[in-house]
């Protein structure tokens, strides 16, 4: 069992085989995934997915780089679907300051109001962070979000600031790039934090693993993101999947 905790099988990559790609992911041994979306179209696929497929759940939030498009009716939209029985998560949500689409106190402020709405809805959030690291920490901390917790999405930092993370009750969800020959941080991250704050996703399309790296993401390649893992720990890979997926099921409380 493998859970895929960030896909975007919400985006157009997959309009032409999408159910080729869901028979991957089972036939890999993939029994979880979350559709993540990140503005009105993305969400509203994530829902339809979630809606369609019984081991596929949704998580609904706007991103940082499209902060400055964010409506009040954009906020309550996501706070209506919060109460959908399939979305388990709001994100992904965050800062990103290697687009200069918005601007950064508009995404602060979009954070900041996403992290009260989670808090309102008691739902756990997916944090975006691009270039925004000690921002990232400085608001989460500001905001007391260690009160719903989550997930540090696609973690690229250091084992220091993953450290700082678990403290506030989020668990690091590692990608593609820990399957690459060059990332340094990943791995590290991976040799030193415990398996039980640890998960696993592929934020497919986007991060392939080798030796798929330059292709389309996909869930079933989550399997080379476990297997990295096992391999840098030197444990087995069944540990590694059974883990991060009670891991995830706990953190979105799903019983299935």
């Amino acid at each position: 069992m493998l859970f895929d905790t960030h896909a975007h099988l919400n985006a157009i990559q997959y309009n032409e085989d999408l159910q080729e790609v869901i028979d991957r992911a089972l036939n890999e041994g993939v029994s979880h995934i979350v559709v993540v979306g990140f503005d009105r179209p993305t969400i509203a696929r994530a829902i339809e997915l979630a809606e369609q497929y019984d081991f596929i759940y949704a998580a609904v939030g706007w991103h940082p780089v499209d902060a400055v498009d964010m409506t009040d009716d954009d906020l309550q939209m996501i706070e209506e679907l919060a109460a959908h029985p399939k979305v388990v998560a709001l994100g992904e949500m965050g800062l990103d300051y290697y687009w200069d689409k918005s601007p950064k106190e508009i995404q602060h402020d979009v954070f900041r109001r996403q992290i009260a709405l989670a808090k309102k809805v008691k739902l756990p959030i997916i944090i975006h962070n691009r270039e925004a690291t000690a921002d990232i920490l400085q608001i989460l901390k500001e905001e007391n979000a260690a009160e719903v917790g989550g997930i540090m999405h696609c973690f690229s930092g250091s084992v220091e600031v993953a450290k700082q993370c678990i403290d506030m009750n989020f668990f690091i969800s590692l990608g593609g790039p820990v399957t690459f020959k060059n990332a340094k941080k990943p791995k590290e991250v991976a040799a030193q934090i415990p398996l039980e704050h640890l998960l696993i996703e592929t934020d497919c399309p986007y991060l392939t693993p080798h030796p798929f790296r330059g292709k389309r993401n996909e869930p079933s390649y989550v399997k080379y993101v476990a297997e990295a893992i096992a391999e840098i720990k030197g444990i087995s890979f069944e540990e590694v999947a059974k883990a991060t997926t009670e891991n995830a099921k706990k953190l979105f409380g799903i019983y299935r």
